[in-house]
């Protein structure tokens, strides 16, 4: 079977729409999602970027963008707790050495605390609460996670991410090229069909390019 890699943030409202999507894409075309939680502050310090949260217009922009997929594609979705907000400790949980299984049902319980049940995933009390409820040892999970080696394990996962060029989430991984967001699984789709159009394209031109004019940072 084919595996792709799917890197993720809770914090990223885009990565949830993706996420309630990845199960229909891996059944239609038979491969299996790698799930490779990340921070996606890291990603944006490393690319020197800002969050759309910090850009307000842009926050808006997709705040109403989300809302609107999320409604016409029938995903369920709420205001978050508090946003942006502290996602290490779900993340860190996402990274734990667990089962296919569990880690799976890991990360649609934390998905839907965030995007579903407005929780505040960066309690561990909640986050605890909320894994409990899925069938787990909530306490337990939430005690392993601060292990130095989980957290280190986040820290080489984000590191390698950045060295692929991923900047930011959610995104996938596939075979040498990457799609970025969640629109773009539309595209992976497409390539996982053989019907992507930049198949045959030579990048070599457009890769040539330089710029005339700077812009001062």
């Amino acid at each position: 079977m084919r595996e792709a890699v799917f890197y993720f943030d809770f914090i990223s409202h885009n990565a949830y729409l993706a996420w309630t999507r990845l199960a229909a894409l891996a059944e239609r075309h038979q491969i299996e999602f790698e799930l490779a939680p990340v921070v996606f502050g890291a990603l944006l310090k490393a690319h020197g970027q800002l969050g759309p949260a910090e850009v307000p217009p842009k926050g808006l922009w997709m705040l109403r963008d989300v809302v609107r997929k999320a409604a016409l594609e029938g995903i369920p979705i709420a205001p978050p707790h508090s946003h942006p907000f502290n996602p290490l400790l779900p993340l860190r949980i996402a990274s734990l050495d667990l089962a296919r299984g569990e880690q799976l049902r890991c990360v649609a319980a934390l998905f839907e605390a965030t995007w579903v049940r407005s929780l505040d995933v960066s309690d561990p009390q909640v986050v605890a609460a909320t894994l409990s409820a899925a069938g787990f040892d909530g306490g337990a999970l939430v005690e392993r996670a601060g292990a130095a080696e989980v957290k280190a394990a986040l820290r080489a996962r984000t590191d390698g991410a950045i060295e692929r060029g991923v900047f930011g989430v959610p995104s996938v991984w596939f075979e040498g090229v990457l799609f970025w967001g969640n629109d773009d699984l539309s595209n992976l789709d497409l390539h996982l069909r053989g019907e992507d159009p930049l198949t045959d394209v030579d990048f070599t031109p457009w890769l040539g390019v330089r710029p005339s004019v700077q812009r001062k940072r």
